[in-house]
Formats: structure tokens, sequence, C-alpha cells
């Protein structure tokens, strides 16, 4: 049996991370490959980072496509190879005509939800503008929302599966750029980074819309640090590189931002 109590210690996500040390111990007991519901990427991170502080097993995340937000992790013991084919997945279209009266992300996931389906069993959603969106689910579930999403807003809508070479998601553009600064503030670095003023980096921290390290982050004044990882929905995520200090004591910040 894990040291559960020892283990989650100080973690933020508890409960989950309970329940993926209650799976890395069947994993353990059973010598299969057990795999969790999708995760937020702070879960993923906490539970791999916990994951690996114990020597027995091994573990593989995995959503659809590489820069997927939501993923399920597969686990092991160490001796078990992983790879992201033993991690079951499956892919919806949710079609129908939004000329008229167009849906977000918000919208298609409240649909979702109001199956009754639970959070943890569906991943990325993918908008598609007036054709409707794409989600990424657990396979036990098609049947069941193929015959119950029916509607998303006023819009009847069609929900059936479709084969991966189908998903609608196109590569990140990457783009490696330099910016000096005179301190680490996220506002700062940020605006620099994703090609907008301070102030109006200012308000999207300020209203929530900014994560660092996939946590809200309300304060412009927040610094940052190298490996940091700051995202805003719609509008890509700013990966922190190496600082140095120039002569002048300002910062030169190396950053890589992926749209």
């Amino acid at each position: 049996m894990l040291p559960k109590d020892d283990l989650l210690k100080a973690v933020e996500n508890r409960d989950c991370l309970a329940r993926v040390l209650d799976q890395a111990d069947q994993a353990i007991k059973t010598w299969e490959i057990v795999v969790t519901d999708f995760l937020t990427p702070p879960e993923q991170m906490e539970a791999t980072a916990l994951l690996q502080r114990l020597t027995d097993v091994h573990s593989l995340a995995w959503g659809g496509y590489p820069q997927a937000e939501r993923q399920r992790l597969a686990i092991a013991r160490t001796d078990i190879p992983l790879d992201p084919s033993q991690i079951p997945l499956a892919l919806l279209t949710v079609g129908g005509n939004f000329m008229f009266d167009p849906a977000n992300h918000g919208d298609f996931l409240g649909a979702l939800l109001g199956t009754g389906l639970e959070r943890g069993k569906v991943g990325d959603i993918i908008v598609l503008g007036e054709r409707g969106a794409q989600a990424i689910a657990v396979p036990e579930l098609v049947d069941f929302l193929t015959q119950s999403l029916i509607q998303v807003r006023s819009v009847p809508v069609k929900t059936q599966q479709l084969d991966w070479d189908q998903l609608r998601v196109r590569p990140p553009q990457k783009k490696e750029l330099t910016t000096v600064e005179a301190s680490l503030r996220l506002d700062a670095v940020a605006s620099a980074g994703f090609g907008m003023s301070r102030s109006k980096m200012a308000d999207l921290i300020g209203s929530g819309d900014v994560r660092v390290n996939w946590k809200p982050i309300t304060q412009p004044s927040h610094p940052l640090a190298t490996g940091d990882l700051v995202a805003i929905r719609g509008k890509g995520r700013l990966e922190i590189g190496d600082v140095a200090v120039t002569k002048k004591e300002r910062y030169r910040i190396n950053l890589t931002r992926y749209a």
C-alpha cells in the first residue's frame, strides 16, 4: 500500500491526486496499464511529479494531439512500456449551422455537461466556427453522446464519431524572441511576448484571463522566472527561457511563443 498521507502533503489538487495514487496502487498490484480521466494542466503537473517519486511506476500523458491541454495519464509498472496508443480516446464532431447563433467553447462545454457528463470524461474542445466543434472524450461514452447531444444554444446538432485523421487542429506556430525589461513582472514580460500594450495585458491579468504554470494570476507584478509558462486562452502560450542581467542592470529575456 502506498503511503498516501505522506505523498499528498502540500499538494493543491488533493482529491484528484488521491485518485491517481489509488490508480498507481492498482497498476502495481495488477501489472496492468491503468488510465485516468482527463486531467487539467495543473493536475497533470502535480500527478506527474508525484508519480516520479514512486520507483515502481511510470506514466505517460496524451490528449489526442501534442499540444492538447486536457490529457489522460496512463500509469504502469516501470518495466511495462507505455505509448499513446494505450490511452483510449475518441474524437467526436458536434456539427450544426452556427451562422446565425455562434457558439463558443463554453457553449459546447455546457451542452456536453448538460447531458450529465462528468467534466473528467471530456478532453479538449476545438471550436470550428460556423460548422460547430470537435470534442475528445472517453470512448465508452460515444454512443451516449451521439444520442444525447442534440442541441447547442438554439442550434440542432448531430454528434458522431470521427476517425483521427479528421482532427482539425493546426500545428502550433513557434516564434523565438528576446526582450529587455526593467523587471521580470508578468505584465511587462507578457506584453512583450504577446505583442500587446502593457495596459491591455494588465487588464487581461486583472480579469483572470492569464495563467502562469496553469494557475490564474491576477497580480500584474507577479514575478516570472526561467521555465515559467504563461497562457492566455485564444492567444497561445509563452515560455520563459534564459534570463541574463545586462550592464545597465536590466533583464534580457529569451522567450518562445506558441500561437
